[in-house]
């Protein structure tokens, strides 16, 4: 399964799981961008990401660690 930028919560489990001992509330958009970009599954153009849709996996991440 490859993922796109619109699969956010996927996107946010799968940061969990690669970042277990990060808090994602501490985390900036510049760094998310480029941990979303270097998933394994990720596949989807880099260009199509906004602060918005990094915000919604930040928010998402969030909610799968609490």
């Amino acid at each position: 399964m490859s993922l796109k930028w619109t699969d956010i919560y996927d996107i946010a489990i799968e940061l969990s799981e690669a970042y277990p001992d990060t808090d994602p509330q501490y985390v900036n958009f510049v760094d998310l961008r480029n941990w979303v970009l270097a998933l394994e599954n990720f596949d989807d153009d880099p260009e199509h990401c906004g602060e918005k849709v990094l915000e919604a996996i930040q928010m998402a991440w969030i909610e799968e660690i609490g």
